[in-house]
């Protein structure tokens, strides 16, 4: 929940300070240090202000390093940056994801299990703080910026949701006021956009939030099986971040989202598929294979997801609005996963986890169909330029490439 209000407010305090990159190394480095404190934390209630500080810090991240990327970009190379982008993000996953599984089931086989995860905490504590002084040390600031504008009227677009959350709305409006701004409202088919975003976080988290469980208490996974399903995932998804910036340069974020979503419904779908369970019986390495791999293509799916979706806003926005656009977008992920989290646990615990998947599923899929009356126009090179197209890419965005004719 911390999450959510502080994307906002870090993104528009970027935007009046004028230094982004103290903000994303200060992200770097309070995050490091709330995680070590999470480690030597001793009861429950510290460590759970200690976690929600954690997620007050690493808030800062993911908006600002988007704009970071997109100031020293020119647009026609943002699907494959922000594919790039994605890669080097999955293999931080993936590796700490096998470094986990290491340390826990091969170094710390014979310890005890606080102990061992103290060491792992302490060990992420101290790679977030070696990722601050990398940042302090290579991240320059961009010579031009990309204004982003005040995300205030979040409050007023989700009613629903602030209603059910009337008291963390009071404790959040005065903080996004301090950063407010006289901008312009997003046209409609923006909002809409961010709606169905919305509405797919919700589907994504019911399927997720519970998932874990799942694993363990229906598929009878050990600990280790569980970590081998997520590294699949993280895995397959990594291999194709990259490609996903590829293939919505060949084709487009929407034609990209749509179809890698309907692929994702049917995935979700087929983890509801009883006779495999029976055929390979629970707790079974056939059992464990046949999950981690449907897991890797959720992650295949949600690699060109992420891509896509994030050039889809971009590019149906103004060039004065893409950072307002990108803090909605953030929050909006932020509150769709919280309020799928909470209602998949719910849902999970109360009718289990047939009726919790199809409710996914079908809540994904009205996700989608908000998507489908958004208009898209591809953002093309005139032929005789995309020859050249390598030549530029290497190229910071001290100047953009030659421009089709009649477009600035």
């Amino acid at each position: 929940m911390s999450q959510v209000p502080f994307t906002i407010l870090w993104g528009n305090l970027s935007d009046r300070i004028a230094h982004r990159k103290y903000f994303l190394v200060g992200s770097f480095l309070a995050t490091g240090l709330s995680i070590i404190a999470i480690a030597l934390a001793h009861d429950l209630l510290t460590y759970f202000w200690l976690n929600v500080v954690e997620g007050l810090a690493s808030a800062a991240s993911a908006p600002i390093g988007t704009m970071l990327l997109l100031e020293t970009r020119h647009k026609r190379w943002w699907p494959t940056d922000i594919g790039l982008f994605g890669l080097i993000s999955g293999l931080g996953t993936t590796i700490g994801l096998a470094l986990g599984f290491v340390w826990l089931f091969v170094i710390g086989i014979n310890q005890s299990t606080i102990a061992v995860m103290t060491g792992l905490l302490i060990l992420s504590g101290v790679l977030a703080l070696v990722g601050a002084g990398v940042a302090w040390a290579w991240i320059e600031e961009p010579s031009t910026r990309i204004a982003r504008a005040s995300v205030a009227d979040l409050v007023n677009l989700h009613r629903g949701v602030v209603e059910r959350l009337r008291t963390v709305r009071t404790r959040v409006v005065g903080l996004i006021d301090l950063t407010r701004s006289n901008a312009q409202r997003l046209p409609g088919k923006e909002y809409l956009f961010l709606a169905a975003l919305g509405i797919m976080s919700v589907g994504f988290d019911i399927f997720y939030g519970p998932f874990p469980v799942f694993l363990w208490q229906n598929a009878r996974f050990s600990d280790a099986g569980v970590f081998i399903v997520y590294l699949g995932s993280a895995s397959a998804s990594t291999a194709l971040f990259f490609h996903s910036g590829k293939a919505v340069d060949d084709h487009s974020p929407k034609w990209v989202f749509l179809n890698s979503l309907w692929a994702r419904v049917g995935l979700m779908v087929l983890f509801l598929w009883g006779p495999l369970y029976v055929l390979f019986g629970l707790g079974t390495p056939a059992l464990l294979a046949w999950l981690t791999l449907l897991n890797a293509l959720l992650g295949v799916t949600w690699a060109f997801i992420s891509t896509a979706s994030t050039l889809f806003l971009v590019r149906l926005v103004g060039r004065s609005a893409r950072g307002r656009a990108l803090g909605l977008y953030n929050a909006f992920a932020g509150a769709g996963s919280l309020i799928g989290t909470l209602l998949g646990g719910w849902l999970y615990a109360t009718y289990g986890v047939h009726f919790a998947y199809s409710i996914a599923a079908g809540v994904v899929v009205v996700g989608g169909l908000f998507l489908l009356p958004i208009p898209y126009h591809m953002f093309q090179l005139p032929h005789h330029t995309v020859h050249r197209r390598h030549l530029w890419g290497s190229t910071r965005a001290t100047g953009p490439p030659p421009a089709a004719p009649g477009k600035p």
